[in-house]
């Protein structure tokens, strides 16, 4: 394994402390998932420098290797139900990580549905959402929240919002009330749950990927949706992982961003 060299000042700790901390704080054993959570690639014992993405790919890959960083800590892994095979993709981005002495830490729905550092959190967070209830469910695990702003936003603005606070552009379904108060929001891919949001009368379902399917089901439903980008509705999660670990560990943590359209 090729090591790469980093400052002898830099504080470190232990991959397996971090790990623990990790695996406990978000409770990456008591969440069924189809991702496999946590260390998914073993690379240096020693932690310096971590790096947060939304993906691992070898795009965070190499940027991470630029940064110097032991480990790169991610939402979507690249263990999804266990490996068939360690070929083509799979080999060359493991090859990767191994030569590059890379740690590799998966969390995902553990860090779409955590209270204070989830995905859904932080979009609330944005949001100001109050009275915040469980929605949207995955076997049996609340994913997201539904809740209320203590005044009205209109959707225009509530749109402007999300573009600037996400660095993202929003896809609209406009078929709800102009002036909105009751949203309901699921990170990521969560359009399948728009179900759920026009039978809880919310005025506007947000979430990251299009669905063909719901144009005609919000337009039917009188409820509007966003669409704000899976990317973009992911990211949080991860970069607040990184500053708790900063302020617990005391090193150095950067977010890598590697946005895509979707």
């Amino acid at each position: 394994m090729a090591t790469r060299k980093t400052s002898g000042t830099l504080p470190a700790v232990k991959r397996s402390h971090l790990c623990t901390f990790l695996d406990e704080t978000l409770g990456v054993s008591s969440i069924a998932d189809l991702s496999s959570n946590g260390l998914q690639v073993e690379g240096s014992e020693t932690v310096h420098r971590i790096g947060c993405a939304v993906d691992a790919c070898m795009a965070t890959y190499r940027m991470a290797v630029r940064q110097k960083c032991d480990m790169l800590l991610v939402h979507h892994g690249i263990i999804w139900g266990g490996l068939a095979s360690i070929t083509g993709p799979v080999y060359r981005q493991i090859k990767y990580l191994a030569d590059h002495s890379l740690n590799l830490y998966a969390a995902h729905l553990p860090l779409d549905l955590h209270p204070v550092l989830g995905n859904n959190a932080r979009l609330a967070d944005h949001l100001r959402l109050e009275k915040r209830k469980p929605f949207g469910w995955y076997k049996g695990t609340c994913i997201g929240f539904e809740g209320v702003r203590r005044s009205a936003i209109s959707r225009d603005a509530l749109v402007e919002l999300l573009c600037r606070t996400l660095d993202t552009e929003c896809t609209v379904l406009p078929f709800g009330t102009e002036n909105i108060k009751h949203i309901a929001i699921v990170s990521g891919g969560a359009a399948g749950e728009l179900p759920e949001a026009i039978a809880k009368k919310v005025d506007c379902f947000i979430t990251g990927e299009p669905s063909h399917e719901n144009y005609h089901a919000a337009l039917e439903g009188n409820i509007n949706v966003i669409y704000a980008g899976h990317y973009h509705t992911e990211k949080g999660g991860v970069q607040a992982l990184g500053e708790l670990i900063k302020k617990h560990f005391g090193i150095p943590t950067l977010f890598l961003d590697v946005p895509t359209p979707i």
